[in-house]
């Protein structure tokens, strides 16, 4: 797969850099960040040897399931660099190794990529390059069948790639801001869930909470009690407004609804969250919002809503 080119001109594409300078000082984990959820579904292999729910596993060989599958996994439409283009910095890349194809990874979600995990992270290098002042947060996540022998290829990998750009953990112990980022060059910060990470330059699982229901308003209470009662400090976290399939048999009352597609039930849902997301304030302390992930990144001018909460932090 070929990404396309970074937009020039686009409003958000580099609003990290068009911010005033009190925001500049300001640590990342305190800024209003956008993040997309399921980064890479807008790729999905509808041929997967990868499939979940594993309820519909034994059926994998029935197109229709195939395409039910499909409809429901996609939350995501437009790739990863008009992502970027679009102001979102929190990339949800959920890695997935096929039996098939044992010398590279895949991302995933419901069924694996088309794209493999090195040529995507190119194209973000690529988008770096031509963006040094943008903060952009990689979280690898979930690892499906994926050995350590393969994790620290990727890693590997990944080091030489990105280089220079990369913020290791050790640095983002100091707090960092956009100022320091830029100044020391350093703008790529990954995160590993991998349980066998034990490199200096990833950071430790990224905090994400999320509603764990399909019903908008109980995606918004459950937000609420989280930044009341679990927010992390000093360090990064996400707020997740995307729905969520229940992980039993309850799922397929909603995926057998042949004229319904997730994508019309995220678009239904987002004036209500992000009604809840303007009601937000970034910074540090309770009940304050850091990094704030959709699905459909590209609809209802999600991003433009989480960069204009950074106001909120001039005018306290």
């Amino acid at each position: 797969m070929a990404e396309a080119e970074a937009g020039a001109g686009l409003p958000n594409s580099d609003w990290m850099s068009r911010l005033p300078e009190q925001l500049q000082h300001v640590c990342l984990w305190n800024l209003a960040i956008p993040g997309s959820h399921d980064t890479m579904s807008y790729d999905l292999d509808i041929n997967s040897s990868i499939m979940e729910p594993d309820q519909l596993r034994p059926m994998s060989n029935v197109p229709c399931v195939r395409h039910l599958v499909y409809s429901w996994a996609q939350t995501q439409e437009v790739n990863i660099c008009k992502q970027l283009d679009e102001g979102v910095r929190f990339f949800d890349l959920r890695i997935a190794h096929k039996e098939s194809d044992p010398t590279r990874l895949y991302f995933y979600h419901g069924l694996s990529t088309r794209s493999d995990v090195e040529t995507v992270l190119r194209a973000v290098n690529d988008w770096a390059g031509r963006h040094p002042k943008e903060i952009l947060i990689l979280a690898l996540s979930h690892f499906k069948e994926t050995k350590e022998q393969v994790h620290e290829k990727l890693i590997n990998f990944i080091k030489t790639l990105f280089g220079e750009k990369l913020l290791p953990r050790t640095e983002g112990q100091n707090h960092p801001t956009l100022k320091s980022c830029w100044d020391s060059g350093r703008h790529v910060i990954i995160s590993d869930s991998f349980s066998m990470n034990n490199h200096p330059e990833l950071w430790k699982s990224i905090t994400y909470f999320y509603g764990n229901t399909m019903v908008p308003s109980k995606v918004r209470s459950a937000l609420d009690d989280k930044l009341r009662d679990h927010r992390p400090d000093n360090v990064f976290f996400v707020c997740g407004l995307n729905l969520t399939l229940p992980e039993n048999l309850e799922a397929l009352k909603h995926v057998v609804f042949f004229w319904r597609t997730f994508k019309v039930l995220i678009l239904k849902s987002l004036p209500e969250l992000l009604d809840w997301t303007k009601a937000q304030t970034p910074g540090a302390g309770d009940m304050r919002v850091n990094i704030i992930a959709s699905d459909l990144v590209d609809k209802d001018d999600f991003s433009s809503t989480v960069i204009k909460l950074n106001d909120k932090i001039l005018h306290r």
